[in-house]
């Protein structure tokens, strides 16, 4: 059980980064560091949407932007370090650790 657990954090570790390099690419893009012409960039793009959108998507549909600014983002990662933190207490508990 004390695997399942560990895995279940490492797939959140992994989309909590995933929404890091989202929210910096729309930075890099926003100021116009990142040239969205490149096919490369745009494919990289659309796939941290592919993976981030079925999240986001209906917070976003409760939680407006602030002053222009898209905090699902900021809500997702605090989620995230809640489940953690909760399937981390789980797995301890049952363990009887």
């Amino acid at each position: 059980m004390i695997f399942i657990g560990q895995i279940l954090i490492l797939l959140l570790k992994i989309f909590f980064w995933i929404i890091i390099l989202q929210v910096v690419l729309s930075w890099l893009i926003a100021f116009d560091v990142i040239n969205v012409r490149n096919q490369k960039a745009v494919n990289l793009i659309q796939l941290l949407n592919k993976i981030t959108d079925p999240v986001f998507r209906p917070l976003r549909k409760f939680i407006p932007s602030i002053g222009g600014i898209d905090i699902t983002p900021i809500i997702v990662i605090f989620a995230i370090s809640i489940l953690q933190n909760i399937i981390a207490n789980i797995f301890i508990y049952q363990t009887g650790l």
